[in-house]
């Protein structure tokens, strides 16, 4: 008896097209199988028995072999030869190929052309990199790229050198004391807020949110299923007497007001303190935009007032100091938080690149992050005069909020304006703003343009103004 079955001889009739041998031989066999010649378990010729039948050379049979396994369509074993796959004859049926085709190549819906950037992008809370030194950056990244890879990602007790420039660069810039071991390190403030929200219990709690406010932080919030409760911002930012005790914790950005401007007094941030030490609330500092300030002094963070320690998650990000493509947030939790923020990140899985972190921390440590803060606040202050100046003579009937700090000046508007159609109109002719109407979360008659100026030349600030001005006239 003989030991093995003989071999099977196939006839096949190879597609008369252009595509490669290979392709062709594996077509032919998928045809086979889809006409019950060859079925599941089927084994095929030998590539040198397959060969000689097609008159073909035999590496190209291999390499038709290899197409049809990568499909899926074949089994092969050392010893047992090439099979056809369970679930084949499915396959074939269904005109499931194993490669792409020309005509389905062709089918491909040609990618949408490229919308061009607005000449002049007034979009808020966008910084210049074109300030970054490149000779800083570049060395930076050097040394990062020279140090020994690293053999998993960092949790969130990792990036040691990160949060020892950071503790440093957060007592001499904004008066935060803090040891290294206290910081955190997230891909973004919305990391940071989903991390707090998941480590303080704060789903399906009160979350008291300014109004108008930060709409990507309050949709944080709420798709981490805590519940925004909107409370009116004055020209001071967030009063403590509107917050109740029912509140869970509290989200402010007390430096810059985002998007009103408003840089919350001494006095207020006291009695926010004050108010969750009392209620046992947590106080959330987004410190939006607190390295940049023109003609006044520094405030505290809430974080560095007395007894600010043991309730205020204080968060920083590099987005408004350097570039958000970085996308490397900072957490300082209160010491009893800090643990259940550890275990939040575990389970989530977020982490930062540790190449970037490398070179941050690089960055901070020479001092090029000292030297270019420096060099961006005069840049930022000059940018910020021009297009205050130029939207005071083209606009001289409208009031301009939150000019003393931050990266944005918000031009108000007449209640009777639609903003969204004068942010339209002036998409159209090739400038970005933002409307205030959209940083509410319900109805206002409130109306402006958010107008952030970081990335406008000083020399085309009248014409930009101007036409700001002749959209609203049309408005």
């Amino acid at each position: 008896m003989a030991r093995h079955a003989p071999e099977l001889h196939l006839v096949l009739q190879l597609p008369a097209d252009e595509s490669p041998l290979r392709q062709r031989i594996a077509a032919a066999v998928i045809e086979q199988i889809r006409l019950g010649r060859l079925g599941p378990g089927d084994a095929l010729p030998s590539t040198r028995s397959m060969a000689a039948d097609l008159g073909v050379a035999r590496s190209s049979v291999v390499d038709a072999y290899d197409e049809l396994a990568a499909a899926g369509y074949t089994t092969a074993r050392p010893g047992s030869g090439t099979r056809i796959a369970s679930g084949a004859d499915a396959a074939a049926h269904a005109g499931a190929a194993s490669h792409v085709t020309a005509a389905a190549a062709a089918a491909v819906v040609p990618p949408a052309p490229r919308v061009q950037p607005p000449a002049w992008d007034l979009t808020p809370g966008h910084p210049d990199p074109g300030l970054i030194s490149t000779t800083d950056w570049r060395r930076a990244w050097r040394a990062a790229a020279a140090a020994p890879v690293s053999a998993a990602a960092a949790g969130p007790d990792g990036h040691a050198g990160l949060r020892r420039a950071l503790a440093g660069h957060l007592r001499r810039t904004r008066g935060i004391v803090a040891d290294p071991e206290e910081l955190v390190i997230v891909p973004g403030v919305a990391s940071a807020l989903r991390t707090v929200t998941a480590a303080a219990g704060l789903t399906g709690r009160d979350v008291a949110f300014e109004e108008p406010g930060y709409d990507e932080a309050r949709r944080t919030f709420e798709m981490s299923g805590a519940r925004t409760r909107a409370v009116s911002v004055d020209g001071d930012g967030l009063d403590p007497g509107s917050l109740r005790d029912s509140d869970s914790a509290v989200y402010c950005t007390p430096a810059h007001q985002y998007p009103l401007g408003a840089r919350l007094p001494v006095a207020r941030r006291a009695r926010l303190v004050q108010w969750a030490i009392r209620t046992g609330g947590l106080l959330i500092e987004d410190d939006y935009d607190g390295e940049f300030r023109y003609d006044v002094s520094a405030l505290p963070a809430l974080r560095g007032i007395d007894g600010g320690r043991d309730c205020v998650v204080y968060i920083g990000t590099a987005s408004k100091v350097l570039t958000p493509a970085l996308r490397v947030a900072w957490l300082l939790p209160p010491p009893g938080l800090r643990e259940a923020v550890a275990d939040a990140l575990e389970r989530s899985g977020e982490s930062v690149c540790g190449v970037t972190t490398f070179a941050l921390a690089r960055f901070i440590e020479s001092g090029a992050l000292t030297r270019h803060l420096a060099r961006a606040a005069r840049t930022y202050s000059a940018r910020r005069s021009a297009l205050v100046d130029a939207l005071g003579r083209r606009c001289a009937d409208v009031r301009l909020d939150g000019v003393e700090a931050g990266l944005h000046v918000v031009l108000r508007l007449d209640d009777g304006i639609d903003d969204t159609a004068v942010a339209a109109t002036l998409g159209d002719r090739g400038v970005t703003v933002a409307p205030l109407s959209e940083y509410f979360a319900g109805p206002s008659g409130a109306r402006g343009l958010v107008c952030g100026y970081a990335r406008l030349p000083e020399t085309q600030a009248d014409t930009v103004a101007e036409l700001i001005a002749g959209a609203i006239g049309r408005a």
